[in-house]
């Protein structure tokens, strides 16, 4: 399972949002570093299609999809020399796939920390940016080296040479103009910004209308290209404490909806390359988790191992046309279902049934 690592300054509420996402018990305090170790936990993503084709089948489980989130040490200025809890917050940094950074703006005088959110933003890109730049210049140099007899790690050496210009600059990676050929050679060098990176604003309960507004301020700050969501982390965390029927009247209440929790789960989800297709029957309705891409038999091993090793065909329809028509049966009956062989690449959203023979 990939692991999306959760990063911001001390009292930017990071651990506050993992705690809210994955129902876990990281400390939370007024002060900096009340989060000294990596925690990891899971945390389901809804899915309203699953939803409907379980109602549809009058399924007695469901089972959603699910993402990793890791709480790593706060960073703070200074980190990439080893300030604060530095080496152990770059560390956590490397091992996850992908980064949320989390940014406050909420206003508190009793909480200590930064509260402009764009501020935050540029103090954790240059910490980054610093992080990636020393060891880049550590790497190209070994790389020249054994360049020297070994040719095809010359392309490895030029990305490297391209990306020291950029971050000299103080330009992390993910807000660059190198081309996507380059970023991808990069990869192997496991550089902090050159991860997939979703942000998420802390807001108060005051700043929920201009919600749009600031986000799209950091946005822009971020390049442009980045999800920016914004959470009023404390209401998200007082709903998830409630049970369902009055967690969802506590939201509809404050105008919320169905929280932005699930948003971020399933941006987390998608950012990291996942999609889902599902099964459904009156025994379970369930979410699998594929990478995007992926042919069928490698999503039927996903199912089973025995089911990718005798895999014959897959049975497929879109989750909506089925719910249009009813029922399975009825599907087949009319004759819907798309029969797929092995090089069938599979769809966010697909219903399979799998054939196979071991």
């Amino acid at each position: 399972m990939e692991r999306l690592g959760l990063i911001g300054l001390p009292n930017s509420g990071k651990s506050s949002l993992y705690n809210a996402l994955t129902g876990g018990s990281a400390v939370v305090a007024q002060h900096p570093f009340s989060t000294t170790e990596t925690l990891s936990g899971v945390a389901i993503v809804p899915d309203k299609r699953l939803d409907a084709l379980s109602k549809m089948s009058k399924s007695k489980k469901t089972v959603y999809a699910h993402v990793e989130f890791v709480d790593i040490a706060g960073l703070v200025a200074g980190a990439n020399a080893g300030e604060g809890l530095g080496n152990r917050f770059l560390a956590g940094i490397r091992e996850v796939d992908a980064v949320c950074m989390v940014l406050r703006a909420f206003q508190d005088e009793n909480v200590p920390g930064e509260s402009d959110p764009v501020e935050a933003l540029g103090i954790l890109e240059l910490e980054l940016v610093l992080a990636d730049l020393a060891a880049c210049e550590t790497l190209v140099e070994r790389r020249r080296k054994s360049a020297r007899a070994d040719k095809t790690l010359q392309p490895e050496v030029d990305a490297l040479e391209k990306a020291i210009e950029v971050l000299t600059d103080g330009t992390p990676i993910y807000k660059s103009a190198l081309a996507p050929e380059v970023k991808e050679i990069l990869k192997g060098s496991f550089l902090l910004t050159n991860k997939a990176l979703l942000i998420v604003v802390n807001l108060g309960e005051d700043q929920l209308e201009r919600s749009s507004e600031i986000c799209e301020q950091v946005r822009v700050s971020a390049g442009g290209s980045v999800d920016v969501l914004g959470v009023c982390v404390q209401l998200e965390s007082e709903a998830m404490a409630l049970e369902g029927s009055e967690r969802e009247e506590l939201l509809a209440g404050l105008g919320l909806g169905e929280g932005a929790l699930p948003r971020v789960a399933q941006a987390a989800y998608h950012m990291l390359g996942r999609r889902t297709f599902f099964t459904t029957g009156d025994k379970e309705s369930r979410a699998w988790t594929f990478r995007a891409g992926a042919k069928a038999p490698e999503c039927a091993g996903v199912i089973h191992s025995d089911l990718q090793r005798g895999f014959i065909r897959a049975e497929v329809i879109h989750w909506d046309e089925l719910l249009e028509l009813g029922s399975w049966n009825a599907a087949k009956s009319q004759g819907k279902l798309g029969v797929e062989g092995k090089d069938y690449e599979v769809k966010d959203g697909d219903v399979l049934e799998i054939r196979f023979n071991v």
